[in-house]
């Protein structure tokens, strides 16, 4: 207390005794006159203290990625007043005879494109495409290359040239400047951007340099190799260009059947008869003598009864699966296959995906294909090592990037994620607080000090709790034995699990996002150059970490991915991402060929 405090509590204290003897004295003088009262004895209620009621929050969630409404890239007009080239040493020539036609010229293209049109321009003020008024052979070769783009999976109405040389010369040279630089950037980059499609896509820009492009162009003597070199670089590519070709001649399957069915027994569906007829097309004397009878009985069933059930276990087991009577897509897949149209689809959705990628993959490498469950170290284009993964369940979904290896732990601590700690463990210890000491997790505080779990005031907190929670090494360690690190903003790495049974299953959509490795150890020893028996060493000998050589992951999703040997095999699209894409592409197209300029090109 300073010195002003104190005079005047001690004045407040003061006032107070004086009141109190004032009140006394006249209390005294009133009995005198008036005799003693009688008093009256009031018993004084007694009340426990009030509790100290501890503040609750609200029990949060911790959202994961969405999925957007996609927007393509806005078209604007080209600005050719910018335009404004040196003309050297005065003389006229065509093009700067021609630059009073840029008033008339109406071309919209992307912000980028129209940039660069008028960067390559006022530095190179000449006719790319024309000579003595004609298109010359590069402009020949260009709109070839532009027209056939059906054959690299792309839209020729994107790269269509509506301008011919009889609107005037500088309406066909920019406006064929303006569509070769749309297709070599889709060709390098993509049409869409699968950043803006959903917080499960994470990569980053692929940035071209447009004028020096078109600068390019004008010194080569083949442009159509100028522009081939703008696609993908790597075999995978060249593969799925071949199916893509080889889909368009092949003819439909007789019988289609819903790659989506799941019916399981007792339910109905008109997909079960053509399913059981391509059974009873396979049957072998041994399978016909023991369901042909049923097969013929109730072959034109859409009711999934009991007798169908081990005619279905049975035709599992021969294909790999898992004998459990559920059709669902693997089976359907297994015994119809995949219809030309859904194969088409997939291939065109993984010829766009394929250019969000680097051109060349590198080697070695390790690719993680989510839709088929697996993981491969690859050396010079062969799988050296593959396994089955556990991927993101739908809710906690596996994003979709790349990024390199850098570290290896073994018997590895966990770090509870905080989506996990608010999502799932937060319900539970705001009853049952002492659960994290129990299950054998450490709990920290924010400055880092060890504190027990029941010490903590969990339902304090909603969707911001100040504390770490980790799991010890052990064998009921939810990463298992070791993980393998590729540090990224989404917390997903490759690990070890001890829930082997996962890897019996035919969908292991299953994990909370991280990559669940049949063979860890198989994976770290490829990765580190080593062999199992170094691997196992360095386990035996408790926790500890390891630098790797940086190599190249691919966590990637693709429904559609060829096989060593240039085939093309298909999964089933687990998180529904191929629609999204194939919804974002025709968002593009419709601003690129809005209705009206469609109807009057048809026209």
């Amino acid at each position: 207390m300073n010195r002003i405090t104190k005079s005047l509590f001690a004045l407040s204290i003061g006032g107070a005794a004086i009141f109190a003897s004032e009140a006394a004295q006249a209390q005294g003088f009133l009995e005198v006159l008036f005799g003693q009262p009688k008093r009256r004895v009031v018993e004084e209620q007694k009340f426990p203290p009030a509790p100290t009621t501890p503040k609750r929050a609200k029990p949060a969630v911790i959202s994961a990625p969405s999925y957007y409404n996609y927007r393509a890239e806005p078209l604007t007009k080209v600005d050719f007043a910018k335009l404004r080239p040196a003309h050297g040493d005065g003389t006229a020539t065509p093009f700067i005879n021609a630059l009073g036609q840029l008033i008339t010229v109406n071309l919209r293209a992307e912000k980028a494109i129209g940039a660069a049109l008028v960067e390559h321009y006022n530095k190179n003020p000449d006719f790319l495409w024309l000579s003595d008024g004609q298109p010359n052979q590069r402009a020949n070769d260009a709109i070839a290359v532009l027209q056939d783009a059906g054959s690299e999976g792309l839209d020729p109405a994107d790269y269509a040239v509506s301008s011919p040389v009889t609107d005037g010369l500088m309406s066909f040279e920019m406006e064929l400047s303006a569509r070769v630089l749309r297709y070599a950037r889709d060709a390098h980059s993509g049409r869409v951007d699968p950043n803006r499609i959903s917080g499960y896509y994470d990569f980053p820009a692929k940035p071209m340099n447009l004028p020096f492009l078109l600068g390019e162009i004008a010194n080569a003597p083949d442009v159509k190799a100028v522009l081939a070199a703008q696609h993908p670089q790597n075999p995978q590519y060249k593969h799925l260009k071949e199916e893509l070709a080889a889909l368009r001649e092949a003819e439909e399957n007789e019988i289609v059947v819903d790659s989506a069915l799941l019916l399981k027994p007792g339910q109905s569906s008109p997909e079960l008869p053509k399913l059981l007829r391509l059974i009873s097309r396979g049957l072998d004397d041994e399978s016909g003598g023991e369901y042909g009878e049923k097969l013929y009985r109730l072959g034109g069933s859409e009711e999934y009864v009991e007798e169908l059930v081990p005619i279905i276990e049975s035709e599992q087991k021969k294909a790999g699966l898992k004998a459990d009577g559920v059709i669902g897509p693997q089976t359907v897949k297994a015994l119809a296959g995949t219809s030309k149209q859904e194969k088409l689809e997939k291939v065109l959705v993984a010829l766009e995906q394929i250019r969000w990628l680097p051109s060349e993959f590198g080697s070695p490498r390790v690719w993680i294909n989510q839709p088929a469950y697996t993981a491969s170290y690859i050396v010079d284009e062969k799988p050296v090592l593959a396994m089955r993964t556990v991927i993101g369940k739908k809710s906690n979904q596996t994003s979709f990037f790349y990024d390199e290896i850098e570290q290896i732990d073994y018997n590895p601590y966990w770090g509870v994620p905080q989506s996990i700690i608010v999502n799932e463990m937060l319900p539970r210890l705001r009853s049952d607080p002492g659960y994290l000491d129990r299950a054998g997790y450490e709990v920290f505080d924010s400055k880092g000090k060890r504190v027990p779990s029941t010490a903590v005031d969990w339902g304090a907190y909603g969707a911001k709790v100040p504390y770490a929670v980790r799991q010890a090494p052990s064998e009921a360690n939810a990463l298992g034995e070791l993980k393998i690190l590729f540090p990224n903003k989404h917390a997903i790495y490759m690990h070890d699990t001890p829930q082997k049974k996962y890897f019996e299953r035919d969908n292991r959509a299953l994990s909370h996002g991280c990559i669940r490795l049949q063979d860890p150890r198989g994976m770290a020893a490829a990765v580190l150059g080593k062999d199992r028996d170094y691997v196992a060493s360095k386990l035996a000998r408790g926790h500890s970490m390891e630098k790797t050589p940086r190599i190249p992951v691919y966590v990637s999703y693709f429904t559609a991915w060829p096989k060593e040997d240039g085939s093309v095999e298909y999964f089933p699209d687990v998180y529904g991402r191929d629609d999204r894409l194939r919804s974002a592409l025709g968002s593009t197209e419709a601003v690129r060929n809005p209705p009206s300029e469609v109807a009057q090109s048809n026209g």
